[in-house]
């Protein structure tokens, strides 16, 4: 959980360096994703519920894809049903689990996708509609954001995986 956590900041911090000052970027990416989403700060939830799951540190050391919500993202889910899935550790590692993709999927590969296999098991549908990208029915607001070991996009909702 801490894992996938650092990476969702690592990746929102690139992402915002990248846009302030094209140097800070090649720094940003010798952090791994949980480092880079801690740096944002925009990772908050995401990051606190993949420490409980225990997927942290898993997500820091293999190669990764994730689909990152923000913290804004995290309320838009109802509080009983954060709360429901914070307290059943099997679902809430799987909610986790499907923002992740294994390997690097750049925002050019993705595009070009109809879906892609998430490390929960499931797929994630993937359309381009004019200049937006949306997996599942969240958009990308934020792509490309360098890790020393993966990618992160930044997503404006919480992906729920379809019942097993």
């Amino acid at each position: 959980m801490k894992r996938l956590t650092a990476l969702i900041a690592l990746a929102v911090t690139v992402a915002v360096t990248a846009v302030a000052a094209a140097p800070a970027r090649t720094n940003e990416a010798q952090l791994n994703i949980v480092q880079t989403a801690q740096q944002a700060g925009t990772f908050k939830t995401l990051l606190a519920l993949a420490t409980k799951a225990g997927l942290a540190d898993d997500l820091a050391t293999g190669e990764f894809t994730v689909l990152a919500p923000t913290d804004a993202a995290f309320k838009r889910v109802p509080k009983s049903t954060l709360r429901a899935v914070q307290k059943n550790p099997k679902l809430l590692k799987r909610v986790l689990l499907y923002h992740v993709i294994s390997g690097k999927a750049p925002s050019s590969t993705v595009v070009t996708l109809k879906s892609a296999k998430t490390l929960a098991g499931p797929s994630v549908k993937i359309r381009v509609t004019g200049n937006r990208v949306f997996v599942n029915n969240a958009r990308v607001t934020k792509v490309d954001i360098a890790a020393s070991n993966g990618i992160i996009h930044v997503i404006n909702r919480v992906l729920i995986p379809p019942k097993s």
